[in-house]
């Protein structure tokens, strides 16, 4: 099972949704950095709210286990701990033969043979907080670099009662140099799809104009250079773009405008109502859902795409 994030900044996380903690281990982060403990809390906080976010509210006080002293790092592995303390496993004891529609419990079971059938052991959300902790530290890093990453809920699929509703994510990072990535199997467009497609329920990616690009003609997407009298300021980099259909990166490397992208996400797909799961024998069973499921999840996952921006820039320029 593949853990860890990143290559020279690193995360990486442990934890069941209904274990007795999660947490993670930050590696590659230099020594000397300020630890902002208001951002931490507030990132933590942000993953908890939003309309249709489910009642499972847990406090997540992040205990820091190691690599900080006096409020810096010490350039040594970042270890935390957030316990689960809000976790009722009795709600799935049902789920321990049936595999729900649209769930990862059949493909684990698949995979591994043996899977925590708990809220989705490792699957979960719950796993996100891991990566909210994270990213903090990297936005730290990159906050002392006049890197800032801010996403927003771009748009809310349909709503409706007894159901659940999913969405699109629109992320945008500036104050970057141009010349962050790397050409052909390193580029930087790949691994922020990758980072993103990471979050459970994500299920596509686009970049600057994205698929609307598929039936722009050439001359309509290419983006052209600014002319020097209608140079936008811009320290970081001195070759603006009148458009930026690439979202800020060509050849897999930043070009210094705007780093833009979107990720859609699919409704929850556990709803209250009755739902026909199979079970470890091949048959058809009804599963009537219990336990605390978000109708939405969008506005709280805001943050945790932010987070693995964050990473994904860290692991560049850390």
């Amino acid at each position: 099972m593949s853990n860890t994030f990143g290559t020279r900044f690193k995360l990486t996380t442990y934890g069941e949704s209904h274990g007795l903690a999660i947490g993670g281990v930050v590696d590659g982060c230099p020594a000397g950095l300020v630890i902002d403990n208001d951002l931490l809390v507030d990132e933590m906080s942000r993953r908890h709210g939003g309309p249709g976010a489910t009642t499972r509210q847990e406090p997540d006080n992040v205990v820091i286990l190691s690599g900080i002293y006096q409020g810096r790092t010490l350039g040594t592995p970042i270890a935390f701990e957030i316990r689960n303390q809000e976790a009722d496993s009795s709600d799935y004891d049902e789920l321990r033969d049936l595999f729900r529609p649209g769930h990862a419990d059949y493909t684990y079971a698949m995979r591994y043979s043996y899977r925590d059938h708990r809220g989705g052991g490792r699957a979960s959300g719950r796993e996100t907080a891991a990566r909210v902790v994270g990213g903090a530290i990297a936005k730290m890093l990159l906050r002392e670099k006049g890197i800032n990453i801010e996403a927003k809920v771009l748009s809310l699929g349909v709503d409706a009662e007894h159901d659940s509703t999913g969405g699109i994510i629109e992320c945008t990072i500036t104050g970057h140099p141009a010349g962050i990535g790397n050409p052909i199997f390193g580029k930087l467009n790949a691994q922020l799809a990758a980072a993103m497609m990471s979050i459970p329920s994500a299920i596509g990616f686009e970049m600057g104009a994205g698929f609307a690009a598929a039936m722009m003609k050439g001359s309509e997407y290419r983006d052209e250079w600014c002319h020097t009298e209608t140079l936008i300021d811009n320290p970081t980099n001195n070759h603006l773009t009148m458009t930026n259909h690439c979202g800020g990166i060509q050849g897999g490397i930043s070009n210094g405008m705007p780093i833009v992208f979107r990720t859609a996400f699919h409704p929850v797909v556990t709803i209250d109502r009755p739902t026909e799961c199979l079970d470890s024998k091949g048959n058809i069973r009804t599963w009537n859902p219990r336990g605390r499921h978000d109708r939405c999840h969008l506005h709280r996952t805001v943050v945790v795409v932010e987070a693995m921006a964050a990473l994904t820039i860290a692991d560049f320029v850390g």
